[in-house]
């Protein structure tokens, strides 16, 4: 589904160092290495927010970087995203949120039709009946599963999760984890988070960056028993190690 062929971007220093990753059809990617890898910078390049210094970007077959804007924000219909701050719009009500991607990039359906897709979103993620309520007086969970709710509405084949469970507590954590393999549905996932114990419950596969590079790929179970001492590190909390 994405394909990623020596991806490079630097910002006065460079970010992403040649990034090769390929992420099949319906797979739940799981994201992960340690701040300012480069790993929010390699997801903006993925939807098209960001364009690469060198490299190609392939998207179920298309080319990215051959499209113009106008193109790119019409094929930006294929992608759901929660982002790691929520970024729920305070001056609308929690359905108001939910409906946004439906209103701006699905014309054609009808006032009805778009109540009933946020009804149904809304009891996906176990908050039903909260369509009038303002994002600002959520808890922090409550924020992430409106946040997973407006990122499935409009049943995209591809869904980006950026940090979905930060600043949340152990138990909260583990049930938006629960939550999005849950509503996962056929999307393909790409999903970065540092709560590793938790991430690693989900995923099928697992990449690890490092200084703005790919320095594993591979299944969850191959992470979890790798050999390479950074991603032992990593995944299984060493406080001594190369990073």
């Amino acid at each position: 589904m994405i394909a990623i062929q020596g991806l490079q971007k630097a910002f006065r220093e460079p970010v992403l160092r040649g990034i090769d990753l390929t992420v099949p059809k319906g797979c739940l990617y799981g994201l992960i290495g340690p701040g300012a890898a480069g790993k929010s910078v390699l997801l903006k390049h993925v939807v098209g927010l960001m364009r690469p210094d060198k490299g190609k970007i392939f998207v179920d077959g298309h080319d990215l970087l051959q499209m113009s804007e106008l193109e790119l924000q019409g094929f930006r219909k294929r992608f759901g995203i929660a982002f790691q701050n929520n970024a729920l719009f305070d001056h609308l009500s929690v359905g108001e949120n939910i409906a946004f991607p439906l209103r701006r990039l699905h014309k054609d359906m009808t006032e009805q039709e778009i109540q009933d897709r946020v009804d149904e979103r809304l009891r996906a993620v176990a908050l039903p009946g909260m369509q009038d309520r303002s994002p600002p007086s959520l808890s922090g969970g409550q924020k992430r599963r409106v946040g997973v709710a407006r990122a499935t509405v409009a049943r995209p084949p591809i869904l980006i999760y950026d940090e979905p469970a930060a600043g949340l507590d152990p138990v909260s954590s583990q049930k938006i984890f629960d939550l999005l393999k849950k509503e996962k549905g056929d999307a393909t996932v790409i999903m970065v988070s540092s709560d590793l114990d938790r991430l690693l419950t989900v995923t099928d596969r697992v990449g690890m960056m490092l200084d703005g590079k790919i320095i594993f790929d591979g299944t969850t179970e191959q992470a979890q028993n790798s050999n390479n001492e950074y991603v032992r590190q990593f995944v299984h909390g060493l406080t001594e190690g190369p990073l």
